[in-house]
């Protein structure tokens, strides 16, 4: 097993570990959340009645995007409304009362990371509202050797929380549970799927990483 291998089961190792205190289940934020632009979406960028200014263009890897007089602007992370917002005050110097639209053309960026025991580990598409149970049958489901009651679900640092604790425990060992700083969340397939009625489905965010043990 090479050193990278090593340090990553170490680190997986420390996260179950840290989560295997028994805490009252925890109900799942499934709330819709604004779209944010990410690499590689292709964007409509509308000033009004100004064609010259106008642009259709794609997100850059660096996550910024060029436009005439405004020169670079970080896209990466924000609404489209908040974009469109910064590119208003930018172009409020040469134009007068800038009106400004910004329009999501093509998501290429929203993906979740499947990894470790299932069939088809990798990077897939995230379309509209996706549970971890489907997004293991996209994988293809689990190998033999899945530990299914210790699934891992990194979420980006800075994301909004997907948990917080609601009313007082009803009893066994939760399926969902987010830790206290809201970087992973531990979740049991077991009860998940036996008992369906206590818990509301883990919903996935864009970034989202499904580590099977």
């Amino acid at each position: 097993m090479g050193k990278t291998s090593a340090r990553w089961w170490v680190v997986l190792g420390l996260l179950l570990l840290s989560g295997c205190a028994h805490r009252a289940p925890a109900r799942v934020d499934n709330s819709d959340q604004p779209y944010r632009i990410g690499r590689e979406d292709i964007l409509d960028v509308a000033v009004w009645r100004d064609a010259d200014l106008s642009r259709t263009l794609p997100v850059r890897p660096d996550g910024f995007i060029s436009l005439p007089m405004v020169g670079e602007v970080k896209a990466e992370g924000r609404t489209p409304e908040e974009l469109a917002a910064e590119v208003r005050e930018a172009l409020k110097p040469y134009v007068q009362d800038p009106r400004v639209t910004v329009i999501v053309r093509e998501v290429n960026s929203s993906r979740v990371f499947i990894t470790g025991e299932v069939t088809h580990p990798g990077a897939y598409p995230l379309r509209g509202r996706v549970s971890i149970l489907q997004a293991i049958a996209l994988a293809g489901g689990f190998t033999d050797f899945a530990d299914r009651d210790a699934i891992v679900v990194l979420r980006r640092s800075g994301a909004k929380k997907a948990a917080n604790a609601e009313g007082s425990a009803t009893g066994g060992s939760g399926s969902t549970e987010e830790a206290s700083e809201g970087n992973y969340i531990s979740v049991s397939y077991r009860d998940l799927v036996e008992e369906p009625e206590k818990y509301e489905p883990l919903m996935l965010r864009p970034g989202d990483t499904i580590i099977v043990p």
